[in-house]
């Protein structure tokens, strides 16, 4: 019987590994809510970023908390939402400065030549721009070397930003 378990132990850290390895190369296990879509915004069908959650909020000690429905500002073809007026107001005045890299899609992704969907409560913010993940393991990558999967990920931008997710 041990002998059995360490083998399906085994198996299912392996089977695990491979999951975590293959969603960071495989479009169709975390995309963008349209995989057909050619937009540079992550938005979903009704033109929402972030999910809904505030960007301003992103810049915060606290974090990124979700804004309110009836609180948003359009930049750039996407609707943000807002925690407060206050955070509306300071995203009206300087919106560049809190939208997220990348048109919202994961910068783990970007940098691996993909346009993947975000888990917006994974985030960093590098030097006063804010970058985003689609889950823990891309996240994980992504720290390992912040540095050089910027660089690959600015690289990667221009070509990867007006593609479909699913054409990649």
């Amino acid at each position: 019987m041990p002998t059995q378990f360490r083998f399906t132990r085994r198996s299912l850290v392996a089977k695990a590994m491979m999951l975590s390895v293959g969603s960071l190369t495989l479009p169709h296990l975390a995309h963008a809510y349209d995989e057909q879509s050619t937009s540079a915004l992550n938005v979903d069908a009704k033109g929402i970023a972030l999910k809904g959650f505030d960007p301003v909020s992103y810049f915060s000690t606290s974090g990124p908390v979700p804004g309110k429905a009836d609180l948003v500002a359009t930049y750039e073809g996407a609707t943000y939402q807002f925690a407060n007026s206050q955070n509306r107001n300071a995203f009206t005045a300087n919106p560049d400065k809190y939208t997220p890299a990348y048109g919202g899609f994961c910068a783990m992704g970007v940098a691996l030549e993909q346009k993947l969907d975000v888990d917006p409560q994974l985030w960093r913010i590098v030097d006063g721009k804010m970058y985003l993940n689609v889950h823990k393991g891309a996240q994980t990558r992504w720290l390992e070397d912040v540095k050089g999967n910027l660089a690959k990920a600015d690289k990667n931008w221009p070509r990867l930003k007006d593609k479909a997710p699913k054409s990649l």
